[in-house]
């Protein structure tokens, strides 16, 4: 008999699409993979008003799930922070055959959360979480998504990284000509001799300190975007910040100069090891990479 293991994944954004990449690429799941992709990029699309439905949303729920065969996606409705706090249709599970196991995909709006809860032996969510939740501040900075493990302490949590998914973005640290002494860039060398303002999203204090060390961020004043402001522009009022880049093309629109990657935002692939039993080693193995495999510790 086959066994079916069920792993938490995110209900919608980059690191649901990734994980779901992976799947298809490990597994004959390339339709129900685009299925998904395709179906929450359209409703996102319709909850930001770039598209006008012709169906209400529970008629168009009712049209994207497949009760009756697991195989097949099922969604479901969340209130989405913006204004108004639309509803909006997110993921919400399905079982894809994979070798000689069959993985459930059970979207979770924390799935790290879950892991430590021991609801799940497997789980994808982003490193930012683990390093906003459960990795120590130290002096030197933590710069590399494979040392994470090394700061989670064993009290803490039952959770590790096992691999990341590639779907790399940095944060970034950048600021504008006037903050930045002569000849200087923005990086961790800069912040040790600056004092004063950074912005950062509110949400990611304790991952800046972690990423730059406590010994470069104790000088330092978070401030926050005001809400509905573009991260960019807000960064440019302080004179120095971290925020999330691909090309930094918007930041250097707003006059700032791109600086030193700090550390990667990626999807990482978690297991609770007091959980993880041989099907679920099994299920481990499709997605680990031996570039971005990490030690268990």
């Amino acid at each position: 008999m086959t066994d079916t293991i069920p792993v938490a994944v995110p209900r919608k954004g980059r690191p649901l699409e990734a994980v779901l990449q992976r799947v298809a690429e490990q597994a004959d799941a390339e339709g129900v993979a685009d299925e998904i992709i395709s179906t929450l990029r359209y409703e996102k699309a319709v909850t930001k008003g770039n598209q006008t439905p012709d169906e209400h949303v529970y008629d168009r729920l009712a049209e994207y799930s497949h009760l009756a065969d697991e195989t097949r996606p099922d969604f479901t409705l969340l209130r989405d922070d913006r204004a108004g706090k639309p509803r909006r249709i997110v993921f919400d599970s399905v079982t894809v055959p994979a070798g000689d196991v069959n993985l459930r995909l059970v979207g979770r709006e924390e799935p790290f959360r879950s892991l430590r809860k021991h609801d799940f032996a497997l789980g994808f969510d982003s490193a930012d979480l683990v390093l906003e939740e459960v990795v120590e501040l130290r002096p030197d900075p933590l710069t590399r998504i494979a040392d994470v493990n090394a700061r989670i302490d064993p009290h803490d949590t039952d959770v590790r990284v096992v691999a990341g998914m590639g779907d790399t973005v940095y944060h970034t640290l950048m600021a504008t000509p006037e903050a930045l002494g002569q000849g200087d860039q923005p990086s961790r060398k800069f912040l040790r001799n600056y004092a004063g303002d950074i912005c950062i999203s509110p949400r990611y204090e304790r991952l800046v300190e972690a990423v730059l060390g406590t010994r470069n961020a104790d000088s330092l004043d978070f401030c926050y975007p005001d809400e509905d402001e573009e991260e960019e522009a807000a960064i440019a009022d302080a004179g120095v910040g971290v925020y999330l880049t691909v090309t930094g093309s918007t930041a250097r629109e707003h006059g700032l100069v791109v600086g030193e990657e700090l550390f990667p935002s990626e999807t990482v692939l978690m297991e609770n090891y007091e959980e993880t039993d041989e099907a679920a080693e099994r299920a481990k193995e499709l997605f680990e990479r031996t570039e971005t495999e990490m030690a268990i510790y």
